[in-house]
């Protein structure tokens, strides 16, 4: 049982986009595409500190795509966003939000091809993503990008049954402007990194020809951060057995063997021997300085645990062990009682770094998803769910570039009651962070960071022609460095009606508060949409 670390993004849940028109192929295959334009007049109004009021016209253009064959599938949705201010203090902006994610058979059931892609934005406060409405503050936009890719192979030898996949990813955390914690201090903020993973199994399922089932796994990951020139390296080897007790009952269990090597090098010093920082508050790194070692383990790995599968809607496992020196829990839940809901909770564990982490929680995602976007920005820093419900939610968490060990539990539950359609996520995450001696990074070794979090989304048809919707978020970021805590909360609701079979008319306002030990001042701000759609 093999598992990399998952994480989710940030929290603010929100109204889902007007359903878009469906094709069927004559191939019995499902296509969804539906193409719009927007036009929206936004007032937001700041509450606290200050009383500043500010007006947009909003002009967007987007598509949601979904198709569904029988050994290939992919769902996107794309957005592209024109922000014109009015006044002297007019804050123009373009975004770009989009989240994609598809698997094409290039030899059915036997080689697909797997990609992802991710770009985001978020305001930054106290080097924490929090679920803020960037149009708010000036300056306060930061953006993310993530994608991946690569295959998955599988066939059968005799008996053998043998897996394979091979990936690449790439990460990036763009900020306009140094951000600095509540002493004023630069925050290295993570920057970009490239991930590599390729893993091989070979396994004999229970019965067939043995009364237990055995697997052989090899496999490596290795990710290269570019602050600091930081490099994750995870190599290891390993046997599992699983043992039937009954037929949808089992207890496994593996051994194998691990070597983990986090590396760093230094910052470059100035005459006084202080690090150098960019404008962007990045530490500026010694290409040809040593490199120092952070995190070193070497030798037998090992876990037990149980897997439980009383029908195909219903799935269980879950393990301890001993990993990274120390003990590990991991272990996921999936519940599924009909096609109209569906529950489910993942524990994971594993060193990784902001970007990593993304992209783990990216590669995770279904290709059939539903993108819950923020009915005011058009932002979907929200929930993301996937058929079987796996998807991003949450907190962004910390984006300081260090690298960390990544503990935590997500859960999410989603229900339609006839013409209602509930969804909540929670959860919590865990980073202690992990630094070479004698580089600058060595003060951060061993501090931690937790983030909590709860959202969820209700909406609801109301007659033939219009829908209501409503969403609630609140985030809590706990930070290690000099006790710094924040929390973020907010509400939205949204009413849609149609007006012809192509345009509709909406309506949204929305509520975000931020509370910051980071900041002297806390923030609050009201924003309020009226705006026409049009559906190709």
């Amino acid at each position: 049982m093999r598992h990399f670390p998952k994480i989710a993004l940030t929290g603010l849940m929100a109204a889902v986009a007007t359903p878009p028109a469906l094709a069927q192929d004559d191939g019995g295959n499902r296509t969804t595409v539906q193409p719009y334009i927007e036009v929206n007049q936004v007032l937001s109004a700041e509450i606290t500190p200050g009383d500043d009021m500010l007006t947009f016209t909003q002009i967007a253009a987007g598509v949601d795509v979904n198709t569904q064959g029988r050994n290939s599938g992919a769902s996107v949705s794309l957005r592209y966003e024109r922000n014109i201010g009015y006044g002297d203090d007019a804050i123009d902006s373009n975004t770009l939000s989009g989240v994609a994610r598809g698997s094409l058979a290039i030899v059915p059931q036997a080689v697909t091809f797997e990609a992802g892609a991710l770009a985001s934005r978020t305001r930054v406060d106290g080097g924490t993503g929090i679920s803020n409405n960037p149009l708010s503050v000036e300056d306060a936009e930061s953006r993310i990008y993530s994608l991946f890719a690569g295959p998955v192979a599988s066939t059968r030898i005799g008996s053998v049954n043998v897996n394979s996949v091979a990936r690449i990813g790439y990460n990036r955390f763009e900020t306009d402007n140094a951000l600095v914690d509540q002493n004023g201090d630069a925050i290295d903020v993570f920057d970009e990194s490239v991930s590599y993973q390729g893993q091989v199994s070979a396994a004999l399922s229970p019965g067939d020809p043995l009364p237990v089932g055995l697997s052989t796994t090899v496999g490596a990951y290795q990710e290269d951060i570019s602050n600091l020139d930081q490099r994750i390296r995870d190599v290891f080897a390993r046997a599992d057995v699983s043992v039937p007790v009954t037929d949808n009952f089992a207890v496994v269990g593996g051994v194998g063997y691990e070597n983990v090597e986090v590396s760093s090098r230094d910052a470059v010093r100035d005459v006084n021997g202080d690090p150098v920082i960019d404008s962007n508050g990045r530490f500026v790194t010694d290409e040809n300085g040593p490199r120092s070692i952070a995190f070193d383990v070497d030798g037998l790995i090992w876990d037990v645990g149980v897997i439980w599968n009383p029908s195909s809607r219903t799935s269980l496992n879950a393990a301890v062990g001993r990993r990274y020196g120390s003990t590990t829990y991991y272990g996921s839940f999936s519940y599924a009682p009909d096609s109209r809901s569906a529950l489910n909770i993942s524990a994971y564990d594993g060193l990784t770094s902001f970007g990593g982490a993304l992209g783990n929680s990216l590669a995770d995602l279904s290709s059939n998803f539903e993108a819950f976007r923020n009915p005011l920005t058009g932002d979907f820093t929200g929930l993301v769910t996937g058929e079987d419900g796996a998807g991003l939610a949450g907190s962004i968490g910390s984006i300081r570039s260090a690298t960390f060990r990544n503990q935590g539990v997500s859960a999410s539950y989603q229900r339609r009651i006839g013409r209602t359609t509930a969804a909540i996520g929670a959860g919590y995450d865990r980073r202690e962070y992990i630094a070479a001696q004698g580089t600058v990074l060595e003060a951060i070794d061993g501090i931690t960071d937790e983030s909590y979090y709860v959202a969820g989304a209700l909406s609801r048809e109301i007659g033939s022609t219009g829908s209501l919707s409503t969403s609630a978020y609140i985030n809590w970021f706990d930070s290690g460095f000099d006790g710094g805590n924040l929390t973020s909360y907010g509400a939205s609701a949204q009413y849609n009606r149609a007006i012809t079979n192509k345009i509709s008319a909406r309506a949204a306002i929305g509520v975000d508060y931020v509370e910051s030990e980071f900041t002297d001042e806390d923030f609050a701000f009201a924003s309020a949409l009226l705006g026409l759609r049009y559906n190709f």
